[in-house]
């Protein structure tokens, strides 16, 4: 009886790290942020804020705002930037600018699209 729940936790395990689950999530994903115009790695900028080596930006995407943390980058507000992600943080304090993000992406790159 333990060898046949073992075999059934390891395969439900496996199964929810399966690429080809990604993939159908994303594809789904994909499909949704087609529909509205924007791929899931852009957005149009709502404000931005600079610190040294980083710009911040505000970024809003189908139905969501978030913020990204890039390279230095000219940017203003209402250019669409797509970027490569590279980290998701929650709760970022950031002492520079003196607030702390809910969640912050930081990302490898920035590019303006405009």
């Amino acid at each position: 009886m333990r060898t046949s729940q073992l075999m059934v936790a390891f395969f439900i395990a496996f199964a929810s790290l399966s690429p080809l689950h990604a993939v159908a999530e994303k594809a789904g994903a994909s499909s949704a942020n087609a529909a509205a115009g924007m791929a899931a790695n852009e957005g149009k900028v709502l404000s931005t804020l600079d610190a040294p080596g980083y710009t911040y930006m505000e970024l809003a995407n189908t139905e969501k705002k978030f913020w990204i943390a890039a390279p230095t980058t000219r940017v203003k507000v209402g250019d669409r930037v797509r970027f490569e992600q590279s980290l998701v943080m929650k709760n970022f304090n950031s002492k520079t600018l003196n607030r702390t993000f809910d969640q912050i992406i930081f990302v490898n790159s920035a590019t303006v699209l405009n």
